[in-house]
């Protein structure tokens, strides 16, 4: 019987060397502040409620002023994703 051709393995050549690509970064230096603030509004905004029994900061509201309040610190969690 016939022996069969051995091929020759091409020689190792490790992959191309990746380069490294520039990281743009943004300044996001507003983002601490802004996150901060709309805590605090929301803080400030539940608390003034509880403390007037409900005829601050707006009366025609109610009880809805905590979801207001509430809001504002949802939207400071919101903002504090963006900061790196």
């Amino acid at each position: 019987m016939p022996k069969s051709r051995i091929r020759k393995k091409a020689d190792y050549s490790p992959p191309p060397a990746k380069q490294a690509t520039a990281l743009k970064l943004t300044n996001r230096a507003w983002v601490a502040p802004v996150m901060l603030a709309l805590f605090l509004i929301g803080l400030a905004w539940i608390v003034v409620f509880y403390v007037t029994d409900g005829s601050l900061p707006i009366d025609a509201l109610g009880n809805w002023n905590i979801v207001v309040g509430f809001g504002f610190i949802a939207a400071g969690f919101g903002v504090s994703t963006q900061w790196k």
